[in-house]
């Protein structure tokens, strides 16, 4: 099981290494294999699914939390990992004729896989927080598929939107979900669908159930959400007939089914579901009569039978589960084969409208006659799939659930939508395949596309007429474990029977097709000429609502927020900071008492006053001259880092000091290359002091002090009262018998704490490429354009010596300094792997080690600059920073293999040749992944910096080549 989720993430990779392939075969092998197999491992689990077992894997995560690594198939999870992987592996198929040479379609089957594996995560996931991460990575996957032609407004905006209304609606889930196990007292999903009477019985049930159906209704797009799936229509047809007809769409309705004895049988239930399914199935159908556009058409006839299945949903009673399941399956057939069939025409005709699609079965009769059982399926023709399902839906409709007025209103909403659908299918049938012969078409003369690009929408043509004749047979024993696994010991009797004589249900699709086509042949001309949409709301646009909401939320109430409380300011910012961090420290000691002790006064040793002394001199120095002399205040900042470093080897805190020292160096060298590129004092400033600039100073003085005393508070407390047992006790014992490493503070980041690094070093990973983004943004004031007037001195003096040129000057003041650095490159190296070697027993690490290679790169670009280093070495940052994060992921991997939690170390001794016993630690590994990711997160910032002089110097040269033009 473990395999068939990461097989799909295996091939999003491969097809990434395919980037540079031309062809559209080789890729299209790939991801066929990968999906072929994955269909080929669910299947076979089929045999111990239908004995009614459920297959799991479980590997711990952060079990104290609840976090765990849980996979779980049963029935349910089975028939849509089947559904999943085989309409996969038929969309593969079908794009390997649809795309374009000219399309980068090794992305596409990257984005593709990816998304089958991340939706894959969602049926399999039997942990509900696992769940949820797999929910958003749909929602990012779908965000690249949908924008794939990027290229398009309409890509680029149907994207957004799509990832806007389903990443807050996985945000909302998510807050369900917490809840969810809140009530339970654990994220398992055996456990939470066990205790339905609890969760139902418990106070925070509806607001656990509302940000759940947040998230379920915005996913499978009910109303009120509906709007975002007609605009993902941009995206190339096989990401429709894959994401929005059997995927994505029903992660939602999936949701609702698998959570239901959990959360249904409730008035609040059947009230927001109900509304939201029975308005959504009569809207959608009503839109998607109006459609000119074809895809259009299927996109509102997908929202119309979502809302079908979630009204089914929202009644609790077991034979609707049992109907919305079947029709699960039978809406993924008859839809994805209508969405490849609309893409065949688009492919071969060049347009989708259909105001200019007639006559088209005499071109492609094979094709048409395809369409025409998938559209007869979808309007619920008797011997086709989708008639059973709507028969059990109609046998539901009629029953009484909780005698209200949707319960009264359903069967008439059930009928009317059912004839709209006969409408809106016999009019895709009708306008595109009959009638005079198309005239202006894009491509003159369409024909049938080769054999194996229709070869899906046979296959699965070919299954609605197989499940539509003999059911039982064909998908009664698959349906039946799947009903079993979600309703358990309340799976009802139920008949797959074609026929059940003449009863209520049967006239109503009686009267659904005729009056559907009644409909129809009255409305005909109408629909050729109208606009797109339907009357009365037809300038009801969501995607104008949507924009709308967008630009109010993101543009006014921003801008809004902004003028009131944001400032461009540093000073501001950093005074609401610091004032948040104060009451942040000052609240709970208010709110638990805090008592003050007798101060005693045990003496201070003068070496070490004296050096605090320069420190607290060095830092007033610094916040004195930081407004005009930056240069200054950056030297005597640097001191006080030197006097903080001092205090910890004062203190016996010695990697302490080796980090403060490394990343006092670092960050003063950047620092100092930025100092460069800021905006110059403004000279003749107003120097007289107003009152309401005195208050200003006086405010943050006195929250400076009360800050600085507060820590000074926190300080002597934390000195001078007896040291608790805490767990710096455990620290302390188990770090040589546990992580295999005698220095305390690198066991404690590599190993004890280790999840906590491996989220800090993915943030620093963040904010290195933010940096990145924003310097090759940014852009200097244009009093910092010029060159430094030293600069400026120099290479006049060296223009005017004909033996000289401009930068003679600098070369020769750095000549020694910079044959120096050059020599000490190899040095830094080695003294950055014994650094690293020796972090687990001795003061060093990843980190301490990264920082020193990093300063070795450094030296390097201020020894020649940026063109004579990078010319030397090839760093590839980004390259340092994913190896990195993937090597310390991959070192907490490895242990699940092992059968332990997430990131479980193991140490032993090995036997070396000549050298004897040594110690080696898993914990390396992943400290080397600390250190390469260090590694590359600093030099990437540092090449942003150094890259800025370079695109100055261009500007200079365009602007003296246009001088000398004029």
């Amino acid at each position: 099981m473990l395999i068939l989720l990461v097989l799909p993430f295996l091939g999003s990779l491969i097809s990434v290494f395919l980037l540079n392939t031309l062809s559209r075969t080789l890729p299209s092998w790939a991801a066929g294999s990968v999906t072929l197999l994955c269909l080929l491992i669910a299947a076979a689990a089929y045999p111990t699914i239908s004995e009614g077992e459920v297959l799991r894997f479980h590997a711990e995560w952060v079990p104290q939390l609840g976090l765990d690594f849980t996979l779980r198939m049963d029935g349910f999870a089975w028939l849509f990992s089947v559904l999943i992987t085989s309409i996969g592996f038929l969309v593969v198929v079908y794009a390997r004729y649809y795309m374009s040479e000219d399309d980068p379609v090794p992305r596409f089957f990257s984005f593709l896989l990816a998304f089958m594996g991340a939706m894959l995560g969602i049926v399999l996931s039997g942990n509900v927080i696992l769940l949820s991460v797999f929910w958003e990575l749909t929602s990012i996957f779908s965000f690249l598929l949908i924008s794939y032609w990027h290229n398009t407004a309409a890509a680029r905006d149907g994207a957004r939107m799509a990832l806007t209304v389903t990443g807050i609606g996985g945000f909302c889930l998510l807050i369900g979900l917490l809840l969810l196990g809140n009530i339970v007292g654990s994220y398992d999903l055996d456990k939470i669908l066990q205790s339905g009477d609890i969760i139902r019985g418990h106070s925070l049930y509806l607001p656990a159930l509302i940000f759940i159906l947040l998230g379920a209704l915005t996913k499978s797009a009910q109303f009120p959400f509906h709007f975002w799936l007609p605009n993902a229509m941009a995206a190339p047809t096989p990401v429709s007939a894959f994401l929005h007809s059997a995927t994505m769409v029903k992660a939602g309705v999936f949701l609702l089914a698998r959570l239901s004895p959990a959360l249904a049988g409730t008035y609040e239930w059947f009230w927001i579901v109900g509304a939201a399914g029975i308005i959504t199935l009569l809207l959608g159908a009503y839109f998607a009569m109006f459609q000119q556009d074809l895809k259009g058409l299927l996109a509102y006839s997908t929202i119309s039978h979502l809302g079908l299945i979630t009204t089914l949903l929202s009644l609790g009673s077991p034979l609707a589960t049992v109907a919305a399941i079947f029709h699960m399956v039978n809406h993924a057939t008859f839809k994805a084969s209508l969405f490849m069939a609309a893409g065949i025409i688009d492919h071969e005709t060049g347009t989708r409208d259909m105001r200019r699609l007639s006559g088209l079965f005499r071109f492609l009769p094979i094709t048409g006659t395809l369409a025409m059982v998938a559209s007869a399926a979808m309007a619920g023709v008797p011997l086709l799939n989708g008639f059973l399902s709507k028969e059990m839906f109609f046998a539901e409709a009629v029953e009484t659930h909780a005698d209200s007025i949707l319960d009264r209103i359903l069967p008439y909403v059930a009928t009317l939508a059912s004839a709209f659908s006969v409408t809106y299918s016999l009019r895709f049938i009708h306008t595109v395949f009959f009638g005079p012969p198309p005239n202006d078409l894009p491509k003159e003369k369409p024909h049938e596309p080769p054999h194996w690009m229709r070869f899906p929408v046979e296959f699965l043509v070919v299954c609605c007429l197989i499940v539509g004749i003999v059911p039982a047979i064909s998908i009664g024993p698959f349906l039946h474990t799947a009903v079993v696994s979600v309703l358990g010991a309340d799976t009802p009797e139920y008949s797959l029977a074609v026929w059940h004589g003449f009863n209520l249900p049967l006239m109503m699709s009686i009267t659904a097709l005729l009056g559907g086509a009644a409909l129809y042949f009255v409305l005909k001309d109408y629909f050729a000429t109208c606009e797109d949409g339907p009357p009365v709301l037809r300038r009801l646009k969501g995607q104008r609502i949507f924009e709308r909401i967008l630009v109010e939320v993101s543009w006014r109430w921003a801008r809004m927020a902004e003028q009131r409380v944001g400032t461009r300011n540093l000073q501001p910012q950093l005074r609401w900071v610091v004032a948040t961090g104060f009451m942040a420290g000052l609240l709970p000691l208010y709110l638990s008492g805090f008592e003050t002790r007798p101060f005693v006064f045990s003496g201070v040793d003068p070496t070490f006053a004296a050096i605090w002394l320069l420190g607290i001199s060095l830092a007033l120095g610094t916040a004195y001259l930081a407004k005009y002399h930056r240069l200054a205040a950056l030297v005597t900042l640097g001191g006080v880092g030197l006097i903080v470093c001092v205090s910890f080897v004062w203190l016996s805190a010695p990697d302490l000091a080796i980090t403060q020292l490394l990343v006092e160096i670092v960050t003063t060298v950047l620092i100092l290359l930025g100092l460069r590129w800021l905006p110059k004092r403004a000279e003749g400033l107003d120097e007289k002091i107003t009152l309401r600039a005195r208050f200003r100073r006086f405010r943050d003085l006195a929250l400076a002090v009360g800050c600085g005393i507060g820590m000074t508070f926190i300080s002597y407390a934390v000195m001078t009262m007896p040291v608790p047992d805490a767990i710096a006790n455990y620290f302390l014992a188990n770090a040589y018998s546990e992580g295999g490493g005698r220095n305390v503070v690198n066991v404690i980041l590599v190993d004890f704490r280790g999840f906590d690094t491996l989220g800090e070093i993915a943030v620093l990973g963040v904010v290195a490429l933010t940096v990145y983004a924003l310097l090759r943004r940014f852009r200097p004031a244009p009093d910092s354009m010029d060159m430094p007037e030293q600069q400026q001195i120099q290479n006049r003096f060296d223009e005017e010596r004909p033996e000289r040129s401009a930068g003679d000057t600098v070369r020769d003041y750095l000549l020694v300094p910079s044959v120096i650095m050059q020599w000490l490159f190899p040095v830094i190296i080695t003294f950055a792997v014994y650094i690293f070697l020796r972090g687990h027993d001795l003061p060093g690490g990843g980190f301490s080690a990264g920082l020193t290679l990093s300063i070795a790169f450094l030296l390097q670009y201020l020894a020649g600059g940026t063109r004579w280093a990078e010319d030397r070495i090839r760093i590839l940052p980004l390259r340092w920073m994913g190896a990195g994060l993937l090597t310390a992921a991959a070192t907490g991997i490895g242990a699940w293999f092992l059968g332990y939690p997430f990131l479980t170390s193991h140490f032993q001794y090995i036997e070396l040749p000549l050298i004897g016993k040594v110690p080696a630690a898993t914990a390396l590994l992943f400290d080397l992944g600390v250190f390469s990711l260090v590694v590359g997160s600093t030099v990437l910032i540092l090449v942003a910096l150094a890259h800025q002089s370079i695109r100055i110097n261009r500007l200079r040269a365009i602007e003296a080549e246009k001088g000398k033009e004029a």
